[in-house]
C-alpha cells in the first residue's frame, strides 16, 4: 500500500512531527510504501478562487509543488494528514495546500453537486493543542480543525479510519506513551 503523510507542523521535532513520524515507521515495518511531506518545505502559491480547475481539470497557475502533490493524491491508496491546531483550525500552509488540490479531490456535477474524484481511499488525521484536554475539545479546538480536515476529505471521497487528538501539549516535553501506542494501532487500521 502507498501511504502519503502530509505534515502540516512548521515545527520538525514538534508533537505533530513526532506522530507522523512514528506511524511512518509502523507503515514501513508493514512493508507499505510511504511518502512524508513537510507541508511548510513546499513552495506553491495560494488558490486565486478563479474556478478553473472546475472547468478543466486542472489548476491553471503555472507548475509549483501544491501540482506534484496532486500526483501524489491520486497515486496514494491511504492518507494521514496531521496539523497543530490554530484559533480552531488546522496550519494555514497546510489549508492553503487544500485549496488548491480541488481539480483533484473533487469535482461537480452540472447543478454543482460535489463529485468526489478519490473514492476508495483512507485517511486518517492527527491534530494536537496546546489547549488542555477536555478544554481543547469542549471549547471546540481539535474538534474544529478535525471537521475541516475531514470535511475535506470526505467530499473527496477518503473514509476516515480514525482519529489522534491530543490537548495540552504546551508543556509535554515528551510524547506520553499511551499516545505512541495509539499512534501505531491507528497505523495498523489503514
Amino acid at each position: 500500500m502507498k501511504v502519503l503523510i502530509l505534515n502540516g507542523s512548521p515545527r520538525k521535532a514538534g508533537k505533530v512531527s513526532q506522530i507522523l513520524h512514528i506511524m511512518e515507521k509502523c507503515l514501513q515495518d508493514a512493508n507499505n510504501e510511504t511518502e512524508f511531506i513537510d507541508v511548510n518545505n513546499l513552495d506553491f502559491k495560494c488558490c486565486i478562487g478563479c474556478m478553473k480547475c472546475r472547468e478543466n481539470g486542472t489548476c491553471i497557475l503555472p507548475q509549483d509543488d501544491a501540482h506534484k502533490i496532486g500526483k501524489a493524491l491520486q497515486n496514494c491508496d491511504a492518507l494521514i494528514v496531521g496539523s497543530p491546531v490554530y484559533w480552531g483550525n488546522i496550519n494555514g500552509k497546510l489549508k492553503c495546500l487544500f485549496d488548491r488540490q480541488v481539480a483533484v479531490m473533487m469535482g461537480e456535477n452540472k447543478m454543482g453537486i460535489p463529485i468526489p474524484l478519490l473514492k476508495g481511499k483512507k485517511a486518517i488525521v492527527v491534530n494536537t493543542c496546546t489547549t488542555p484536554f477536555p478544554f481543547n475539545i469542549l471549547a471546540g479546538q481539535s474538534t474544529k480543525a478535525y471537521t475541516a480536515v475531514k470535511e475535506i476529505l470526505s467530499y473527496s471521497g477518503f473514509k476516515i479510519k480514525g482519529k489522534l487528538m491530543i490537548g495540552g501539549t504546551k508543556n509535554m516535553e515528551v510524547l506520553p506513551a499511551r499516545f505512541i501506542k495509539a499512534a501505531e494501532r491507528l497505523a495498523r487500521k489503514l
